[in-house]
């Protein structure tokens, strides 16, 4: 069959075209190559952790990255505020800072922010802790945060009197979820939508809901699967805990961040550099939990984190001792002001938390008896809140037993689509089974050292020292038996007598 000159033409203006977009798509993949490799060799090429400082020693300035939907709302107000006092808080944590924190003489620097943070800290000064989670987990409760939070604005007759009251909120100071990364992006896009099907209802009339799966209810909310593919949950949520571990979120501090985060996405086999940086400023981390670990990531923190917090306590108070028998009168008047704080907190038990830890009293094991005590009053009332959100867009409610109505495809989906924070959570637990065995060594060989330290003292009671002890043992041993006797022999004899 011939082909018209036309067609002739036709097709090759389409083999040129389809060689240019090709030649286009190498060139594409080629610039993305070496944008990624370029950020990666120069975050190897800076000192994740100086050589000359033990990681496993608490520095200056705890910064604790957390991770969103990884329990560390927990652990900054169980753990973090009950071993640092207000003051030592670095300003507005959580929020973007606006300050340079080398200026600052705060101690704790608990944030949402990304590793590029670290470019505004005292590297050599600063130990940085974190918390992994399960990726399906952590995107499955992502989902489930932004429809709770999103839902507290139904109260609102419309979408703009809710913006305009949340906008209220923002300028009287008061720091809300919509000021915190990332939920300033997730919550009001969630908002909108869910503003836009209570108004598709009402249009409607009555809308009969016949499925019960709150993961898949389109008529009250967005379908999880929908979600999953958008892209927002593209640009903040699939790979959230390697972006940000990495420093590569929308919220970093790095210029080529947008660049290198993008390439990735486009290119999924240009993510390894990225896993492997991730990988390393783990490794140089002082602490890293687990979330489905909870009880033993918290019994690690304790004696990870926690011991050494203590036991600055115990060293900065003696030091204050020590100068207050230098200058009694001026630190009495610091002190009258500081019992009038603490008797107004008088019903306050982080108040009451505080005090025993700043006066040396509070050991680990006293920690994580008020940190298991916290944590119950602080999931009640999540709890509570969660359920009178949820009440709004009823019957949509989610349980631990409502996520095993996601259907296999779904979470496969979400693994696929989560593929570098997969790897990333493996190599989590490879460390923190690590940390772990060693703590609990430590532990065994303190319990065996003092015991050493016990039977050293009965070897040191050589020759007189030790025959001085056991004549005086027995000594005593007989005394005893005697008084024994002689009161046996009392009784016997009085029985007699009647």
């Amino acid at each position: 069959m011939r082909m018209n000159p036309i067609s002739k033409l036709a097709l090759v203006w389409l083999t040129l075209l389809g060689s240019v977009l090709v030649s286009f798509a190498e060139l594409e993949f080629g610039h993305c190559e070496r944008v990624v490799k370029e950020w990666a060799d120069t975050s190897s090429s800076r000192e994740e952790h100086p050589p000359n400082i033990d990681k496993r020693s608490l520095q200056d300035l705890l910064f604790f990255l957390h991770v969103p939907r990884t329990g560390g709302r927990t652990y900054f107000h169980c753990f973090l505020r009950k071993l640092y006092d207000n003051a030592e808080e670095c300003p507005r944590s959580y929020d973007k800072l606006h300050f340079d924190p080398r200026k600052q003489k705060c101690k704790l620097l608990a944030t949402h922010d990304d590793y590029s943070l670290m470019s505004k800290l005292p590297r050599e000064r600063t130990s940085v802790m974190t918390i992994v989670r399960d990726p399906v987990a952590r995107v499955l409760s992502t989902y489930e945060f932004s429809v709770e939070v999103a839902a507290r604005f139904l109260v609102h007759p419309n979408l703009t009197s809710a913006t305009r009251m949340s906008g209220r909120i923002r300028k009287n100071n008061v720091i809300s979820t919509l000021d915190i990364w990332p939920w300033k992006y997730l919550v009001p896009w969630m908002r909108e939508d869910l503003f836009a099907r209570r108004d598709a209802r009402k249009l409607k009339g009555v809308v009969i809901i016949e499925d019960d799966n709150p993961y898949d209810m389109e008529e009250m909310l967005m379908p999880l699967h929908k979600y999953l593919d958008t892209p927002t949950a593209h640009d903040i949520i699939h790979n959230g805990a390697t972006f940000q571990i990495a420093g590569l979120t929308n919220n970093s501090r790095l210029s080529e961040a947008h660049e290198v985060r993008h390439c990735v996405q486009k290119y999924r086999n240009l993510g390894e550099p990225v896993l492997q940086v991730a990988k390393r400023r783990l490794d140089s981390m002082l602490y890293v939990g687990l979330t489905e670990e909870h009880r033993e990531s918290a019994s690690l923190f304790a004696n990870v984190v926690g011991s050494q917090v203590l036991s600055q306590l115990v060293t900065s108070n003696a030091t204050a001792k020590t100068e207050t028998t230098k200058s009694e009168a001026s630190v009495t008047v610091s002190e009258s002001g500081s019992d009038k704080s603490e008797i107004q907190n008088g019903t306050s038990e982080v108040a009451s938390n505080k005090i025993e830890a700043k006066s040396g009293n509070m050991t680990v094991k006293t920690l994580m008896e008020v940190y298991e005590g916290c944590i119950t009053h602080l999931r009640k009332s999540q709890g509570t809140r969660r359920v009178n959100s949820l009440k709004r867009i009823s019957p949509a409610n989610f349980t631990r037993g409502t996520r095993t109505r996601v259907p296999n495809v779904v979470i496969q989906q979400i693994k696929s689509l989560n593929n570098l924070d997969v790897e990333l959570y493996k190599y989590a637990k490879e460390i923190f089974v690590k940390e772990h065995e060693l703590v609990s060594k430590k532990m065994v060989s303190t319990s065996k050292r003092s015991i050493v330290d016990l039977h050293n003292v009965f070897g040191e009671m050589e020759g007189e020292k030790l025959w001085k002890f056991v004549s005086v043992a027995l000594m005593l041993l007989l005394l005893f038996l005697l008084f024994l006797f002689v009161n046996a022999r009392r009784r016997i004899t009085s029985k007699v007598k009647i």
